[in-house]
């Protein structure tokens, strides 16, 4: 089989050692060529390309960052996208059931090729931009930008550096934009569908779950959304502390409160969410601050990517 290994050299755990023990013990059973990122948007054309020329399998040797953009080169096509956990929080390959550790989720994968276990999966997709877990809008992506200003920091203490974050920007809440979401609501094909309007602070369109992991403990907003499913979306309506620490709580104890929460809204099973501001602001996906907007429309792209998992999760 044809691998491509596209290598992000300054993702968080990716030193010169592991990435040839990963290479090595991939090639033990593949032809296998390495492509190098050198900046945003590199791991997209360097997927693309190895797409284009027939290669089996591409896989993501980075964080969710690199994992993030070699999908977005991969779908469509038949080359399928492998995700090796190689950042500070690694949410995707951990969602999809691989070890955190980058040479236990090495074996892991060539368990998996050797068993053809695939999966043909969907998409959310925010803008132009595909995501493989989730977009946010609002407070996170402000905690993601500010987190990125400061990337040796992440580097440094990992999810602390995340936490530190988040304290830093909810205090100040006073900066963050009302937006608008909406979505549909009704039944498919009972004529058309009415809209619901909610009014948040921060807003999380979620294609698979947790949403994210406080270290190993796994944040759990939405549990109904999963590989093959639409999309759910969580707004919290406002940022004041009696909504974001019973919604913190409740992510932390599988999510299954988190809609009876006062200040919480959550709706599921949904193909488009529509995202509407008076003034622009800040949008992230899968962890990647991507600006800031004061329309964004995202949307669920079924069946669009082959994804390697591990034996018997497919």
């Amino acid at each position: 089989m044809r691998l491509t290994v596209v290598v992000n050299p300054a993702a968080t755990k990716v030193g010169a050692d592991l990435r040839a023990a990963v290479v090595e013990a991939l090639a033990a059973d593949h032809e296998v060529t390495v492509a190098e990122t050198a900046g945003p948007g590199d791991a997209t054309a360097r997927a693309a390309r190895a797409a284009a020329e027939g290669v089996d399998v591409v896989v993501s040797l980075g964080g969710d960052g690199t994992a993030n953009e070699t999908a977005n080169g991969l779908a469509g096509t038949a080359t399928a996208l492998a995700a090796l956990p190689g950042g500070s929080t690694n949410v995707f390959p951990r969602t999809v059931g691989f070890p955190n550790d980058t040479l236990a989720a090495t074996t892991v994968l060539r368990a998996a090729l050797a068993a053809g276990s695939r999966q043909r999966v969907g998409l959310g997709r925010a803008g132009d931009r595909g995501f493989l877990f989730h977009a946010g809008i609002g407070f996170d992506a402000r905690v993601v930008e500010l987190v990125e200003r400061h990337s040796w920091a992440k580097r440094s203490v990992g999810p602390l550096a995340f936490a530190v974050a988040a304290g830093a920007v909810w205090l100040g809440t006073r900066d963050h934009p009302t937006f608008t979401v909406e979505v549909g609501t009704g039944t498919p094909g009972a004529g058309s569908p009415a809209t619901e309007r909610i009014d948040g602070r921060f807003a999380i369109c979620l294609k698979t779950d947790p949403y994210t992991y406080l270290g190993p403990r796994p944040l759990t907003m939405a549990p109904e959304v999963g590989l093959g499913r639409p999309l759910a979306v969580v707004v919290l309506r406002d940022l004041g502390m009696a909504t974001m620490l019973p919604a913190l709580c409740s992510a932390l104890q599988e999510g299954r409160r988190l809609r009876e929460l006062p200040g919480v809204a959550v709706r599921t099973g949904l193909e488009r969410v529509s995202v509407s501001a008076g003034e622009p602001v800040g949008y992230q996906v899968d962890g990647e601050f991507l600006g800031a907007t004061a329309d964004l429309d995202v949307r669920h792209e079924p069946c669009c990517l082959d994804l390697v998992v591990p034996p018997g999760s497919a």
